[in-house]
């Protein structure tokens, strides 16, 4: 969540070591998996945690305040924490991931809301790890383990750190994790984009919003005509999903982890998305609005947006304001299929 929003879970996490019930390590001795930028991680900036998110515009919040954003998959630390995530296959694999990489007689400190699974992550952190404590606040749940040893489980610990490795989906044609979206299945308006992709799409192109890499997938064996394709996500986790799954593309591929919403750098001949509409439970119209306004910046004159969205989205201004020509190809199970024409120059 950006750093200006409200972050209860953030909050709540922070108040267990703020509050005494737990002691900050040294300096710099801190891993934050999942971490967010706030105003409660600035206040415990002195202790210099090492935080860790695979979601751009996440971790280019917390760059944005000074915090050091790494990869941290090595190292034990003698205090872990973690913001849970909702899917519970997700994170079993992340809880098991701090406590592996926890110093002998370290905490872990993880926390969620309480529509989230709260009750759920408790449940599963105690099976792993032993007696729990719980702070509630926020309508979020902190919940912290005693100092570990020999209370780990560690058959459920090998077991439970293989839940986030990269897995056959659909047959074998595709490999995919828990946690993303659509991770175990063809998202139904993703799949009736691609039914309706033209076959003329030719050219240089880019995906936003790319996944695991379906959609680019279809765009390569639909239109024979490209002749180079960008794929462009935010969730680091799914991008390095897409590089395998399109590892045998006869054409240039092209793999950003960026968020699209800030712009393109490219010149593009054609673009095709199915954006983003929300990053919590409420919709988020103005991520697709912002998907769109990108687009038209970077397609050439002539350049063509395929857009995939939920009936309901207002889109229709951000396309009359970026585009020339709108059409649309399909209106099926609540979905909208939109080919939009940049032209001028």
């Amino acid at each position: 969540m950006p750093h200006g929003h409200s972050d209860p879970a953030l909050d709540t996490l922070l108040l267990v070591p703020d509050s005494g019930a737990l002691a900050w390590p040294a300096p710099g001795a801190t891993l934050f998996l999942r971490a967010r930028a706030g105003v409660a991680l600035n206040a415990a900036r002195v202790h210099r945690p090492v935080c860790e998110q695979s979601f751009k515009p996440f971790a280019d919040a917390l760059a944005q305040d000074g915090f050091n954003v790494s990869d941290a998959s090595e190292g034990r630390f003698p205090l872990v924490m973690l913001l849970a995530p909702r899917q519970r296959l997700e994170a079993r694999a992340l809880l098991a991931r701090a406590v592996s990489q926890c110093a002998p007689g370290g905490v872990v400190l993880a926390c969620v809301g309480n529509k989230e699974g709260a009750r759920t992550m408790q449940d599963d952190l105690a099976r792993l790890a032993g007696p729990v404590q719980v702070l509630s606040k926020n309508h979020c749940r902190a919940v912290w383990t005693a100092p570990l040893g020999g209370a780990v489980d560690a058959a459920l610990l090998a077991g439970w750190l293989a839940l986030d490795a990269p897995r056959p989906i659909l047959d074998g044609r595709f490999v995919s994790r828990p946690g993303l979206f659509a991770w175990d299945r063809i998202d139904a308006a993703s799949a009736l984009l691609a039914a309706h992709l033209p076959a003329d799409l030719a050219g240089h192109g880019a995906d936003l919003g790319a996944g695991w890499g379906y959609l680019a997938a279809e765009v390569l064996a639909r239109c024979p005509g490209v002749t180079g394709l960008d794929l462009y996500e935010a969730e680091a986790r799914a991008l390095e999903l897409a590089r395998r799954n399109l590892a045998g593309a006869s054409v240039p591929l092209g793999f950003h982890w960026h968020d699209a919403t800030t712009g393109l750098a490219g010149r593009y001949d054609f673009i095709v998305t199915n954006p983003p509409f929300h990053q919590g439970r409420a919709d988020q119209p103005e991520l697709g609005q912002a998907f769109i306004a990108a687009a038209a910046a970077a397609l050439r004159p002539g350049g063509r947006l395929l857009l995939v969205a939920n009936r309901h989205l207002p889109y229709e201004q951000a396309l009359a304001r970026g585009f020339g020509q709108v059409r649309k190809l399909a209106d099926a199970d609540g979905f909208k299929v939109v080919e939009a024409t940049r032209v001028g120059a």
